[in-house]
């Protein structure tokens, strides 16, 4: 009799838990999304299986598991039906409708794969745009001369001087842009990736600085024309920082640069008197704006870098490796080794 029970108690204990088993994974597939908040655009290629595809979408936040994305296409019949295309995705979504949108062939129009580096100007990124086939000149004209009714969308350029470029704001990163998209389109989604990708992150801390989003912007976007190594930053925007409390002007390479238009490691001595706003060898002070477009590595050593008493520093062009001084006659005497 107690064998009898036992055996009903462990068929209850099986049943219970095949029970809860099939209630979590049908909660999950039917019913939870993926956690992005913002339209991701994913590349499906020809041979890739169910479970490739369910990586891409899990690792974008647009399901909430590829294993899960797996169950359901097994279920429905449609291991075998997913259609290599690019697709984009408005946010997270549950399995199903991903599944939809994959197996239907719901393709975005032809699409071109572009990458803007980090550190890039507007001009660098409307060359490559009309390399592209795109039309640079007209996204170079919107960059730097945006209309109120694009600024007005975006509370981070609520603060954007009057004259001020959107340089700074157009976030280094890979798009996929339609072949036939205006020069709006493709801006204003360089301007929501910076949304989600930037101001999203540093919202709350940038707050509490006194200094305003553009100047965070703007030294950001010298930190990242002068120091290539992450583990640099943080001090060298330190350093900036210094400097600009100690009423010493920055002496900037990326700010001439920029002046100059020229992409070099040293400037002469004449290149350094030459007449700009951006000359930051002859003017104290920040430029009047940024000097390219800065990674997030940049944007976030300059809101929160290392403090020390250095204010000089220069970079070994062959290693890489930055080296620090307290004082001028520390920097020359480093100059010389």
């Amino acid at each position: 009799m107690l064998s009898t029970r036992r055996k009903i108690s462990f068929l209850f204990l099986v049943v219970v838990l095949l029970g809860g088993c099939f209630f979590y994974i049908h909660n999950k597939v039917y019913f939870s999304q993926g956690a992005s908040v913002s339209a991701k655009t994913i590349s499906i290629e020809n041979g890739d299986n169910a479970l490739v595809v369910g990586k891409k979408l899990s690792d974008a936040g647009i399901i909430s598991g590829k294993y899960y994305f797996v169950f359901y296409l097994w279920n429905s019949h449609k291991l075998h039906s997913i259609i290599a295309g690019v697709y984009e995705f408005p946010r997270g979504m549950q399995v199903p409708e991903a599944t939809r949108i994959v197996t239907g062939g719901q393709v975005v129009p032809m699409r071109v794969k572009i990458t803007f580096p980090e550190g890039w100007t507007i001009k660098d990124m409307a060359e490559r745009l009309s390399v592209n086939g795109l039309d640079g000149q007209d996204f170079s004209s919107l960059a730097n001369s945006p209309s109120d009714s694009v600024k007005a969308q975006y509370s981070f350029l609520s603060d954007l001087p009057k004259s001020a470029t959107l340089e700074g704001f157009l976030f280094p990163d890979t798009y996929y842009f339609s072949k036939e998209a205006s020069a709006e389109e493709i801006v204003k989604k360089m301007l929501d990736n910076f949304s989600v990708k930037v101001f999203n992150v540093i919202e709350s801390d940038f707050k509490n600085q006194n200094r305003s989003l553009f100047e965070l912007i703007t030294m950001a976007s010298i930190v990242e024309g002068e120091v290539k190594n992450d583990s640099d930053r943080k001090i060298v925007a330190g350093l900036f920082w210094n400097r600009l409390e100690n009423g010493m002007p920055l002496q900037s390479d990326a700010t001439l640069e920029y002046a100059l238009g020229t992409n070099k490691f040293q400037h002469s001595i004449a290149e350094t008197k030459i007449d700009s706003p951006y000359n930051t060898y002859q003017n104290k002070g920040l430029p009047p704006g940024p000097v390219s477009n800065s990674g997030l590595a940049s944007i976030l050593a300059t809101l929160d870098p290392i403090k020390t008493d250095y204010v000089y520093f220069l970079s070994d062009p062959k290693t890489g490796q930055t080296i620090f001084s307290k004082t001028f006659q520390e920097h020359v005497a480093n100059k010389g080794k």
